[in-house]
């Protein structure tokens, strides 16, 4: 028989130490012949990368030593931080930004000396036994310089390629003659406009003349590359989805037409949504209506086979003959390295984010929500009841509410499983994840509605998917609550400040103030905000009116603020500014910050911290009693 409790004082086993104890951030799968591998982020030992190696016949084995953290700070969100040919692995080690080489089976070496450079998106040019990557050169009197290099086996660097302000995803075709790389400039995102630009390779390594592919005007392509017999393959928003295309002659053309989108955000390098099993055959990950699925799609018949799993978030797509390497998520268990046979579609995890066993008594499924908005315009997201198999709220209580607004703003969330999620729906929180207009995977012109109108689409779709739960009888009007880190920080406190929906709020490494982000951030966000806002200074009045920093005179409920000191995105003068105006106007305000952190919490005491403490503040301005000790926060004003 369940017990009544009031919502937030329910007894969950998925605790802060629970999630954090054996939690690991998964990315960078990749292949090496019929050897698969992966990189495990891991909070416990302070947030380092660890490239993890598994041969075919089940041997798992850490490949980076203590001391080397495999991660790249190019553009600052990194990726594509090392690649492996026969054995051997080169790689960026996070504190010099170096690449080194790790033989097989051997200690890493230095391959580049040191100075002021950083690499990214490591190609093997293994017939001119080279390295070809991304590198930005930074100095103090200016904006980094970015360029396509290749690096020889001492270590030397020749630029390929200069003079576009950004440039990714340089690939090989199979027998090296020719190279494809993408570029954009200011004041252009990846997601916003970029060239496919591709050149022959001399025998000396030299390129040709470059060609840039017919493209639109904007049009964001995606991930480059050549199929088996050296055919061009992208993606392009053209048709206002992400589609597969491919340079066939001297025309584009379509591969498989469908409302959906088969790329993503290209917010770090390496990323993956298809690959060649051979050239009659693709494996491809791509996303409707928030969820996505794994396909084969054959070009020439130009068919799409469905794969079914029980995965709805896929990504970091890798082949090798028959054997597919992905990330996998689901919205009841925890996110994986998966191993997939095309010919018996049987599956294997190679490796999960956590350990933690939960009873799906205490799991929260996410049900896809539509709600009307602003415009006669419809907005999307995923709600998660309250759910506790212990637990029943008493007769007539509806939950809190919170809203979670994602970061980017051009990103997206997920229905895949979210233990942190969990963790509030299992004491009584309801949650509103909500796919904002600006956000990805419903097409171009879903993404384009933020243009020129951030702080205001998002906080309105936040708003009114919150109001459209009152109005359902699902939440409680009076407790909602809505967090968000970086631009859903920013999306957070504009929406406590210019709006009166919500009663209390979280910024994690928030915005504040827009014209101190224009003017303190690095390169590659250093002219978002032009299509976002508009261009600065011209403009300075709209950045202005949407700073919530300048209008704490409209702001009238509690706030609490996680800040990391070494954050080079949104430095922590963003949030001081905040505090110090909540703290004088007399509104509950806690900080807390954490030091030796950056863009986002990688170390397991900060990441449990803040859970804790964001639950512990709601608790303290709403008055229901924690069914567990928690480490209090100093709230000021309360």
């Amino acid at each position: 028989m369940k017990t009544t409790r009031p919502y937030g004082t329910w007894t969950s086993p998925i605790t802060s130490d629970a999630i954090v104890a054996d939690s690991l951030r998964l990315s960078g799968v990749a292949f090496d012949g019929e050897v698969a591998y992966w990189l495990e982020g891991r909070p416990k030992e302070g947030g380092r990368y660890v490239l993890v190696r598994r041969d075919p016949s089940g041997n798992t084995a850490d490949i980076t030593p203590e001391g080397f953290n495999v991660r790249t700070r190019v553009h600052e969100y990194g990726g594509g931080a090392f690649v492996i040919d026969n054995g051997t692995i080169y790689f960026s080690n996070f504190t010099d930004q170096r690449i080194y080489r790790q033989p097989a089976d051997g200690e890493p070496q230095p391959l580049t000396p040191e100075g002021p450079f950083r690499y990214a998106d490591l190609v093997v040019d293994r017939d001119r036994s080279r390295l070809i990557c991304v590198r930005e050169h930074h100095s103090l009197d200016q904006e980094p310089e970015n360029e396509l290099v290749s690096i020889d086996a001492e270590g030397n660097a020749t630029v390929l390629v200069s003079g576009s302000d950004f440039y990714s995803s340089p690939c090989l075709s199979p027998d090296g003659s020719q190279l494809a790389w993408l570029s954009w400039n200011h004041p252009n995102l990846p997601w916003d406009a970029t060239s496919l630009n591709v050149a022959n390779v001399d025998d000396n390594g030299e390129l040709g003349e470059v060609k840039i592919l017919p493209h639109k005007d904007p049009e964001s392509v995606f991930q480059p590359r050549f199929s088996p017999n050296g055919t061009l393959y992208f993606v392009s928003d053209r048709s206002n989805w992400w589609n597969l295309y491919r340079w066939i002659g001297d025309r584009v053309e379509p591969v498989f037409p469908l409302s959906a989108e088969f790329a993503t955000p290209q917010w770090v390098f390496g990323m993956s949504t298809y690959d060649f099993v051979d050239e009659q055959c693709i494996v491809c990950t791509y996303t409707q209506q928030g969820n996505w699925k794994l396909a084969t799609l054959n070009p020439h018949a130009k068919t799409l086979t469905p794969i079914a799993t029980p995965y709805t978030s896929i990504s970091g797509i890798h082949a090798s003959g028959d054997r597919i390497l992905f990330l996998g998520g689901s919205p009841t268990a925890p996110g994986a390295v998966v191993w997939l046979d095309l010919q018996t579609q049987s599956v294997e995890i190679l490796q999960q984010a956590s350990r933690l066993y939960v009873d799906p008594g205490y799991i929260s499924t996410p049900q896809t929500l539509e709600f009307p908005t602003e415009n006669a315009q419809t907005a999307y997201g995923f709600f998660y009841p309250p759910t506790n198999k212990d637990f029943v709220a008493p007769e007539g209580e509806k939950p809190p509410l919170l809203v979670k607004s994602h970061g980017g703003p051009t990103s997206s969330t997920s229905s895949s499983l979210s233990l942190s999620i969990q963790y509030w729906t299992s004491r009584g929180f309801a949650i509103l994840d909500v796919n904002y207009g600006g956000s990805t995977g419903y097409g171009r012109d879903y993404r384009q509605r933020l243009r020129d109108k951030w702080g205001i689409v998002d906080v309105d779709d936040c708003a009114n998917g919150a109001r459209f739960l009152v109005a359902k009888g699902e939440v409680d009007g009076d407790r909602l609550t809505i967090s968000g880190g970086s631009a859903g920080g920013y999306t957070t406190l504009c929406a406590l400040t210019f709006r009166d929906t919500f009663k209390a709020g979280a910024s994690y490494y928030g915005v504040s103030d827009l014209e101190a982000l224009a003017r303190d951030t690095h390169k590659f966000e250093s002219r978002y905000l032009d299509g976002l806002i508009g261009p600065y200074p011209d403009r300075k009045d709209l950045y202005e009116a949407r700073s919530p920093i300048h209008h704490v005179d409209r702001l009238s409920c509690p706030v609490i603020f996680f800040q990391g000191l070494e954050d080079k995105i949104v430095p922590p003068n963003q949030a001081e500014m905040m505090v110090d105006a909540l703290r004088q106007k007399g509104l509950p305000v806690a900080y807390v910050t954490f030091a030796e952190e950056q863009h986002g919490f990688r170390q397991a005491d900060n990441i449990k911290r803040a859970l804790d403490g964001e639950f512990y503040f709601y608790s303290r301005i709403f008055g229901y009693e924690p069914a567990e000790d928690l480490e209090p926060v100093t709230i000021e004003n309360l």
